[in-house]
């Protein structure tokens, strides 16, 4: 078991040290250390430290600990000035997918779907509200408060990980981790991993090439980020990306070979004093004007939709975004649910006419269970096209799952030809 208090004690230490040698290089006119230069600085520190402290031990006859329990001890340190404190080991670990925290109660799960309990990663309730107090100071665009009076937060991890952490509203804090484990993911990716037939990669990969406006819909942990990183990456580095998100998680401005101009943006809530909201609606409205070749909206919970919808329709082809959803053909009403709580109240006929003229295609994924194995796969198992209005949208499903499970052509596609154009050639029931 790690002793939380210790590593606290040492981080304290060496945190000290590490801002006494910046305050030293700046008296003296040296230039700052860079963020690699610092970390590995602190490596040396920190071994200092646990040399002098563990010296000390001896001295006063306690025992000391073996080498691989000091190397242990120094990486915890490590990642609690420079990483995800306690989480850091668990974000590193290949296989897990999603950390869950109550209190001294942790739970991980790995690829496909098992669960397993996991010793405590904190001494406290305390602890855990420190620990993700420091990640909201320092993670994201702005600082953001994580407290009673701001009992919900969400904030990407500096690994691309999303958390979620709630108190206050829970009889003790509670977070949940969504590890991002396909960092720079491309469709071929996905086909391989079996998300998606290579058929269907080629639909994807023309419909982006095509400037066709697409939604991907699922519900939580589906996959519906992963796809759409995987899409916006088959677009060109030419083009000029504006991403809007609530917490950053899509990191598209990470891979500067892949999108050398990109300009991230993330909805800023209101500081103590109720002031300097920015909401992910103003910042659809301010993309339009940062002269976008494409919009991507990571995800729609709200009234952004109205205005990204009319960005859609109004020459903006081409944008991305994610929605939650139980089926391909509900997106549609859920969409205008949200719009009609939006600040515009769209009635449900108005809402369905501007679908109608903004988005081209719906894909649908969903976590399927292997009957063999009994592990989840994260899986395509829908792709449906609008057609036009009347009353409400009109779609057919162009990729349907057959009685096997196959996800194969269903409904001829109305922009094959336009698809043709940019690759897309059908084996399927259209040729």
């Amino acid at each position: 078991m790690m002793d939380h208090q210790l590593v606290r004690q040492l981080r304290g230490q060496v945190g000290s040290q590490l801002a006494e040698q910046r305050r030293s290089d700046e008296f003296l006119g040296r230039p700052a250390m860079g963020p690699d230069v610092e970390r590995q600085y602190a490596r040396s520190v920190i071994q200092t430290t646990l040399t002098e402290h563990f010296r000390a031990q001896a001295a006063a006859g306690l025992g000391v600990p073996s080498a691989e329990e000091e190397a242990v001890l120094a990486e915890a340190v490590h990642a609690s000035l420079f990483g995800a404190g306690p989480l850091q080991p668990l974000l590193e670990h290949p296989d897990i997918e999603n950390i869950d925290i109550q209190g001294d109660r942790t739970f991980v799960v790995y690829a496909g779907g098992r669960k397993e309990r996991h010793a405590p990663l904190v001494d406290s309730d305390e602890d855990l509200i420190e620990l993700v107090q420091t990640l909201a100071a320092t993670a994201g665009l702005s600082s953001r408060s994580w407290d009673t009076a701001n009992p919900e937060l969400d904030l990407r991890l500096p690994d691309g990980s999303r958390l979620s952490a709630v108190m206050g509203v829970t009889r003790r804090p509670a977070l949940s981790v969504r590890r991002a484990r396909l960092g720079k993911v491309f469709l071929e990716d996905l086909e391989g991993n079996g998300t998606l037939p290579a058929e269907v990669g080629q639909f994807l990969r023309a419909a982006v090439r095509a400037r066709k406006n697409c939604i991907i819909a699922g519900a939580t942990n589906s996959g519906k980020t992963t796809l759409l990183r995987a899409m916006a990456n088959t677009i060109g580095p030419e083009e000029r990306l504006i991403t809007v998100e609530r917490a950053l998680e899509l990191g598209l401005d990470e891979f500067e070979e892949l999108h050398p101009d990109i300009v991230v943006m993330e909805e800023r809530l209101p500081n103590s004093e109720g002031q300097g909201a920015v909401s992910m609606a103003q910042l659809v409205r301010r993309s339009l004007r940062q002269n976008p070749s494409r919009v991507i909206v990571g995800e729609v919970l709200g009234d952004e939709i109205v205005t990204m919808l009319q960005a859609m329709s109004q020459g903006n082809d081409g944008s991305l975004s994610t929605i939650h959803a139980n089926g391909s053909a509900e997106v549609f009403d859920r969409i205008a649910t949200y719009a009609l709580q939006a600040q515009e109240r769209l009635p449900i006929e108005a809402s369905h006419m501007l679908i109608a003229g903004a988005v081209n295609f719906v894909i649908f994924l969903r976590q399927v269970r292997d009957r063999e194995s009994g592990e989840y796969h994260r899986r395509v198992v829908s792709i449906r096209e609008v057609n036009g209005f009347d009353g409400r949208v009109l779609s057919s499903e162009v990729f349907r799952l057959d009685p096997f499970g196959q996800l194969l052509p269903g409904a001829p596609i109305t922009c094959l030809d336009d698809l043709a154009e940019h690759g897309y050639y059908p084996s399927g029931v259209w040729t």
